[in-house]
């Protein structure tokens, strides 16, 4: 044993050791046998031999050696030298378990927890666990906490758990450690406390333990616990996700979407989200269907994001059912189908996502691959709606407006139109602005009413700047301003509006708040007239008739 220790003033020499320890265990040296057993389970001073070791194993063992029978049971369990076979691993297990070895109980408990040549039974599990478990054996104790956690042969206990978890922790179980951390961070069986669970995150990240690499990185990327800091969550995420963990390779590709704390770069993000989504990570599959969809650091390719949004859909994704479905509505990377994109939509809608509840309800509104049901709609509106969706609180406002679904309420409408208008929206903010002129919902306010089609008009909304010439032109919430009025018709003009082509027509032909300008005036009757408007019809053939 000097020779395999280096100790007694002789040089380690793994050979002269194994030379040794064979000449005492062809003599029935039990010790002997065993330690020349873990030379050929270890390839240490001989050659390798799975088999060779379990020969020797079984020498010992069968002299009562304990750890022997634990070690031959694993040779078993595994089928190292010999042929996998769980119930021979059992009865060494058990031997060895019997003898009060804790690594023997410990390995019994596993074969009764996964079933393996036995039936699955996590009531014994637990009973060998905990025989393991305290004596300090903090595998043992780790998974003990595991059952406890799950109600696994147990109550469900996570108080219990996170007990037998920190006897394991302490001891520098990595993933104890990890345990511990993920019942701090949520407040399972202990006050939550995210700076207690980084603490153990950290000392079992610092083992190279990925899940807890991960963990760190996430409360590093959302300021749980610690001060956020992208670059350090890049750091952790990135030595998981070396280790091929998928989680931290999806995170790690967010932050290089991102650009937080890294730079940006949406190739090297595609990277991380491939890997994580070959190995079936639905938000990974997600997330490289929208690089697909959109283009960024890969070549834009709808069948590409089809085939990704489909894969994570598969598995339930809410965010990819609504991609897949949006695909299927519009007919980008798959044949246009609307009853496939109501499918999808209504999977993604059922799990309670607000886009696909409102795009849903588009469907159901046009009887578009659903039969029209604007009652159906105005369903699938509101449960949107009330999870604040701008889109559908508008949608449901328009349904409440017209009576479509639903009678007739102008003041539930006007409530929508605000909420949505309030986060933006420029139809409802338009809408809100004809509340307020025509003083439906609410009271008249010329004021406020501009103020709305301000908001919308600013944003592109072409009715609302026609709204805006119209009060700049006769006043009400504002002076009257023929150059304002004229700026505003034009913008809405330029879109295709056919009143605001008219009255920009008639402002040149009449001179009103620009020079007069009789060509500009034709061009502009012209435009409105191929849209079919009467009035600029009539104007432009007496235009003719006059010039």
């Amino acid at each position: 044993m000097s020779y395999d220790t280096g100790t007694n003033g002789m040089a380690q020499d793994p050979a002269k050791a194994a030379e040794w320890y064979r000449r005492a265990a062809e003599q029935g040296d039990l010790e002997a046998q065993y330690r020349l057993a873990l030379c050929y389970e270890s390839g240490n001073g001989v050659a390798q031999n799975a088999a060779e070791a379990a020969k020797w194993y079984r020498m010992a063992a069968e002299q009562g050696h304990a750890d022997a029978k634990a070690n031959l049971g694993y040779l078993y369990h595994k089928g190292r030298g010999v042929a996998q076979d769980y119930r021979e691993a059992i009865r060494w297990y058990r031997r060895a378990a019997d003898q009060g070895l804790a690594r023997g109980q410990f390995n019994l408990g596993v074969v009764y927890a996964n079933g393996l040549g036995i039936p699955q039974d996590y009531a014994e599990a637990e009973r060998w666990y905990r025989r393991a478990a305290e004596q300090g054996y903090s595998r043992a104790q780790n998974n003990l906490g595991v059952l406890y956690a799950n109600g696994l042969g147990v109550l469900k206990n996570y108080a219990e758990a996170a007990k037998w978890y920190r006897m394991a922790a302490e001891q520098g179980h990595a993933r104890a450690q990890n345990n511990l951390g993920v019942l701090y961070e949520n407040g399972l069986g202990v006050q939550r406390d995210c700076a207690e669970a980084a603490k153990w995150y950290r000392a079992a990240a610092e083992q190279d333990y990925a899940e807890a690499q991960t963990c760190l990185g996430y409360l590093y990327d959302s300021g749980k616990g610690v001060a956020q800091d992208y670059a350090e969550a890049a750091k952790w995420y990135r030595k998981a996700a070396e280790q091929g963990h998928a989680r931290a390779q999806n995170n790690l590709g967010v932050l290089y979407e991102n650009g937080q704390g890294v730079q940006k770069d949406c190739a090297e993000a595609a990277k991380w989200y491939r890997m994580a989504a070959e190995q079936g990570h639905a938000r990974a599959q997600n997330n490289l269907g929208v690089l697909y969809e959109n283009g960024l650091g890969v070549q834009k390719d709808y069948t590409m994001a089809a085939k990704w949004y489909r894969m994570a859909a598969e598995q339930g994704r809410a965010e990819a059912q609504t991609c897949l479905g949006y695909l299927y509505d519009s007919g980008q990377g798959v044949a246009q189908d609307r009853a496939e994109a109501a499918k999808w939509y209504r999977r993604a809608a059922e799990q309670g996502h607000a886009r696909a509840q409102n795009n849903l309800g588009v469907l159901y509104e046009n009887g578009q691959g659903v039969a029209q049901d604007c009652a159906e709609a105005a369903k699938w509106y509101r449960a949107a709606a009330e999870q604040g969706y701008a889109n559908a609180q508008y949608q449901l406002g328009l349904l409440y407006w017209s009576g479509n679904g639903m009678d007739r309420d102008f003041e539930s409408a006007f409530k929508w139109f605000r909420r949505a208008a309030e986060q933006g929206h420029a139809g409802a903010q338009y809408q809100l602005g004809l509340c307020y002129s025509a003083g439906t919902g609410v009271t008249s306010d010329a004021t406020e009413a501009v103020k709305w089609f301000r908001m919308a008009a600013e944003q592109g909304n072409a009715n609302a700047q026609y709204r805006m010439a119209l009060h700049y032109q006769v006043g009400g919430g504002v002076k009257t301003d023929a150059a304002e009025a004229m700026r505003w018709y034009r913008k809405a003009a330029e879109q295709g509006h056919a009143d605001a082509q008219y009255q920009l027509g008639s402002h040149y032909e009449l001179g009103i708040g620009v020079k007069k300008d009789l060509d500009a005036a034709l061009k502009w009757y012209h435009k409105a007239a191929e849209q079919g408007h009467r009035l600029a019809q009539s104007s432009e053939e007496s235009f003719r008739w006059r010039h």
